[in-house]
């Protein structure tokens, strides 16, 4: 099984080669996790949140959503290791894990050919 924790890119682009199935099987739910529309904005507002970490009571009232719901695209995310969570008293503060979105990104990069 291949090991993300490290951070270090798991695998080439897939432009450039196949991916295992055993590193598929690990992605996947991170992609699966973002591709629905409030967790990916809920991504991008804490990968973006100027002190790296934001507090579920800033994001929840971004969104027309009742905040069970909010909490439970934020488990989503947690569950598939794109977000670690912390509680501080009465909320909870997000921050995005930068190793696994380095890993798709890595995953997704796409470069031009040479010109010949």
């Amino acid at each position: 099984m291949t090991d993300l924790s490290a951070g270090a890119v798991c695998c080439q682009p897939l432009s450039e080669q196949r991916i295992p199935a055993e590193t598929a099987a690990v992605l996947a739910p991170a992609f699966k996790a973002l591709g629905d529309p409030v967790r990916l904005q809920l991504m991008s507002m804490i990968a973006s949140a100027p002190s790296g970490e934001i507090c579920v009571c800033d994001l929840t009232p971004s969104f027309t959503l009742s905040g069970p719901t909010i909490s439970h695209h934020l488990k989503t995310l947690r569950d598939a290791g794109l977000v670690e969570a912390e509680r501080r008293g009465t909320w909870v503060h997000y921050r995005a894990r930068p190793g696994l979105m380095t890993q798709l990104a890595a995953l997704l990069a796409v470069h031009e050919p040479a010109a010949s």
